[in-house]
């Protein structure tokens, strides 16, 4: 690792405090996230050459969001794959550095999911359908419904059990439980039983899609954020620690006839980002991954390579993913979309907790954290879904 190119960095971050907040609109949280993760960089507005876009926000698009802000940037990137779209992004980012088209990328996303009662996951089915859908929306196949499909089968396929993957539900809200946004979140949303949680309480709370149970679902929020990805040369003026991206995968899976459905597009990024890298899944202190979900989390370290394939049972049980325990590596140290924020597309805060971690500055830190990865999912696990890998390094 002491080879690596440094490409380009991760300079400033800056996430919206409140999980519901009607006082403010999306494009709100988008423009002033971005002023103040510029602010944390040292950075200004005219600085910004690189602008990506997930169309979030009120009016949505890209042109709407360089039109608020009055930027004219060199590169403009309005890729959207769901929840992983903002490590799509951080891979676009560093190649437009790279090439020499920019050197300071902004990527910001905004939401008022709690606020609007979107019914993230539960919305019921719709009534017609697409060549891509015709098998699933007229059946009212719901999000949380396609995600219970994958957890079903992993335990028939691999004798994975509830009780093991509630560990990820625990794990998470003991870092939540340290982070005063996040406790303030739970608090915020009316959650019953803002503490630590066990494996008990998750079995005993009310199922929702067989065999995913309430506290294995993520919560609905407001919220967003901005991250400020910059070149070599900026870095060398900017505020605080960079946090270098040393490696970038991005991957679809889709439900084939010889598929299987418990293997997701991890198992094709992860690779791409690792070997970029020049690292290996074991030796990541930080492991931030989308977790919509428990069963997401847990095909995901498979897949990104933590554990073998139908070992990820036994490889949480114990506490293994919180920060303070030595058998890490430390999963989503923040609360993650389980117990702090998910205003729909969660991708951003896993690059931005990486990043606070590998700077020293989490709430759950990981002594002398150097590398981290950050793992994004979009769309439905058990079929159509995006996967966008990020690897991360201290300076």
């Amino acid at each position: 690792m002491a080879t690596q190119k440094r490409r380009a960095a991760i300079v400033g971050l800056y996430e919206w405090p409140k999980r519901k907040d009607p006082d403010v609109s999306a494009m709100q949280i988008k423009a002033q996230s971005i002023k103040r993760a510029l602010d944390d960089a040292g950075l200004d507005w005219k600085d910004v050459d690189a602008v990506y876009d997930a169309g979030d926000g009120e009016g949505a698009g890209l042109a709407n969001i360089v039109q608020y802000l009055g930027l004219r940037p060199n590169v403009i990137d309005t890729t959207q794959v769901g929840g992983s779209s903002y490590e799509f992004h951080a891979a676009h980012a560093v190649r437009a550095i790279e090439e020499g088209k920019a050197n300071v990328a902004v990527l910001s996303y905004g939401s008022k999911a709690a606020t609007q009662r979107i019914p993230i996951g539960t919305g019921g089915g719709r009534a017609g359908g697409s060549w891509s859908t015709n098998m699933e929306a007229p059946y009212g196949m719901t999000l949380i419904a396609n995600y219970a499909m994958v957890a079903n089968r992993h335990m028939a396929q691999y004798g994975t059990t509830s009780a093991q993957l509630a560990e990820v539900s625990v794990a998470t809200r003991h870092h939540a439980m340290r982070n005063p946004q996040a406790v303030q979140a739970l608090n915020d949303l009316g959650v019953v039983g803002v503490n630590d949680i066990t494996v008990d309480d998750v079995l005993s709370s009310r199922m929702i899609a067989d065999p995913l149970h309430l506290l294995e679902c993520c919560l609905v929020t407001d919220g967003g954020g901005a991250v400020i990805i910059a070149s070599p040369e900026v870095v060398a003026r900017t505020k605080k620690k960079p946090v270098w991206i040393l490696g970038t995968g991005e991957a679809m899976s889709y439900v084939t006839n010889d598929g299987d459905i418990t293997t997701s597009a991890a198992a094709q990024s992860a690779p791409t980002a690792f070997g970029q890298a020049g690292v290996t899944a074991n030796e990541m202190d930080i492991a931030m991954i989308y977790d919509s979900f428990s069963i997401t989390v847990a095909v995901m370290l498979e897949d990104l390579g933590f554990c073998k394939k139908g070992e990820v049972g036994s490889f949480l049980e114990g506490g293994r993913v919180r920060f303070d325990n030595p058998g890490g590596p430390a999963l989503n140290t923040d609360g993650g979309g389980l117990s702090s924020n998910h205003p729909g597309m969660r991708g951003i805060f896993l690059l931005m907790e990486a990043a606070r971690q590998l700077r020293g500055e989490s709430t759950s830190q990981v002594p002398d954290a150097k590398l981290a990865v950050a793992h994004g999912n979009g769309g439905f696990l058990g079929s159509l879904h995006s996967g966008g890998t990020v690897v991360m390094a201290a300076d």
